[in-house]
């Protein structure tokens, strides 16, 4: 994996020879953000296909000193967040239930191996994480998504939202904050 200082010295002298660098080090970061925010895979592929042949065009346009002085994990987290927005306004998400079939909630302990119970497991336990996440206001679920899930720092995430940094770490605890009373509120109406 290229370090972020390396890669756009690297993509200024030679962008095809380096963009295969490029998707393979943001591939994750843009899939994962396009597909929390619209809950497809086929759509979240279509939406990091789509933000790395923009980053391309882009680079291919730019002067190599813009292209070696950038901070791509951003700006290609930017590009996914726009184009997942716009699809998002062309065809809303489907909505799913909040619950599981019982009113329940699906147990959130960790497998530790790779039968395939567990793995059942594993993806009703991202199901669920996913729809709490869903249910958040969209700002603080870009937020929170891009910090916790993402893990970037708070500095790229204020610049992935054009926000200030103070903003974001109010929307991301907030954010968190929401999820907690979600979570207890689903405990409690399991209990009973």
């Amino acid at each position: 994996m290229d370090t972020q200082q390396e890669l756009p010295g690297r993509l200024a002298r030679d962008l095809d020879g380096a963009f295969e660098a490029l998707v393979r080090d943001h591939e994750r970061l843009v899939f994962g953000l396009a597909l929390r925010v619209v809950g497809n895979p086929a759509d979240a592929e279509e939406v990091a296909q789509d933000t790395f042949e923009r980053a391309y065009n882009a680079l291919a346009g730019y002067p190599a000193e813009r292209v070696a002085a950038m901070r791509l994990r951003p700006w290609l987290a930017q590009i996914a967040l726009n184009l997942a927005r716009n699809r998002l306004r062309r065809r809303p998400p489907p909505t799913r239930p909040l619950e599981d079939g019982d009113g329940g909630l699906p147990m959130l302990a960790a497998p530790t191996a790779s039968d395939p119970a567990e793995v059942a497991e594993r993806a009703q336990e991202r199901d669920f994480w996913a729809e709490l996440l869903a249910c958040l206001p969209r700002g603080y679920r870009e937020a929170v998504v891009l910090r916790h899930v993402e893990g970037l720092p708070y500095a790229e995430v204020a610049e992935v939202l054009d926000r200030p940094v103070g903003t974001v770490k109010t929307h991301v605890h907030r954010g968190v904050r929401l999820l907690r009373v979600e979570l207890e509120a689903r405990k409690e109406r399991m209990q009973r």
